[in-house]
């Protein structure tokens, strides 16, 4: 298992970086650890039951791990490497949806009407993932969200192509949205709109590969830890993209 290997090799890298002479799981079996937490979405207590290991060691363990892996998540411009004018890739934002009660306002999306995160993912044309963004409150528009995070300059200063949806409507000139009240617009808006949409559906396959990991399909963990891991979770991708 290649992802595995890697994983493992990373953390024994920082086992080495804080001289850790002994510990109660090798890097082998903590790297297990923090997949299956991952994966499962267990809390800190099963993990450690089923580990032999307290809950706090657990949760450091895990910790540890997931900074480990966030840390080789590549960046915008890293990501964006070798695209150009002539390239296209897919923009879109997915919630991460939270345990939060009502009143947390800044983490509710009134579009997904849930409490959450936003994270911009971009995607290739056959919908493999490049980049995850850092997440935001759940509230934030993705085209606040996409401005923030620099992918609307990164794009258009390299002239890369963007496909959209209405949510980055005036994004600015290298963003292609499809048109409002297509219907009633005449019949070349219309085909441009279902060209448009059969070009973007690729892009769902890097949402469904980020919600493959089941502690992503309702994070009980702090909304300061949830970019963390995304960004792991990335660097997991690509270990598997590359084995």
């Amino acid at each position: 298992m290649p992802a595995q290997t890697s994983f493992s090799s990373r953390s024994a890298m920082r086992h080495l970086e804080r001289n850790t002479r002994w510990r109660k799981l090798d890097c082998f079996k903590q790297a297990l650890l923090t997949l299956v937490h991952l994966r499962r979405n267990e809390t800190f207590s099963q993990l450690g039951a089923s580990f032999g290991i307290s809950q706090a060691t657990a949760w450091r363990y895990v910790d540890e791990t997931l900074d480990v892996l966030a840390s080789w998540a590549p960046g915008l411009h890293e990501a964006l490497t070798g695209l150009g004018e002539g390239d296209h890739v897919i923009v879109d934002g997915t919630p991460i949806p939270t345990d939060r009660i009502r009143a947390d306002e800044p983490y509710y999306s009134q579009k997904h009407r849930k409490h959450g995160m936003n994270v911009q993912v971009i995607a290739t044309p056959d919908g493999t993932p490049l980049w995850f963004s850092r997440a935001r409150p759940g509230r934030t528009h993705d085209l606040t969200s996409a401005r923030a995070h620099g992918i609307v300059q990164a794009c258009l200063t390299r002239q890369i192509l963007v496909l959209a949806d209405r949510a980055y409507q005036g994004a600015g000139a290298t963003f292609r949205t499809p048109y409002y009240h297509h219907r009633e617009q005449p019949e070349h808006y219309q085909q441009f709109n279902r060209h448009h949409a059969r070009l973007r559906a690729p892009g769902e396959r890097a949402f469904a590969q980020l919600k493959t990991w089941r502690l992503l399909r309702r994070a009980r963990c702090s909304t300061r830890r949830i970019g963390t891991i995304v960004q792991a979770v990335h660097t997991l991708l690509t270990c598997d993209y590359r084995g």
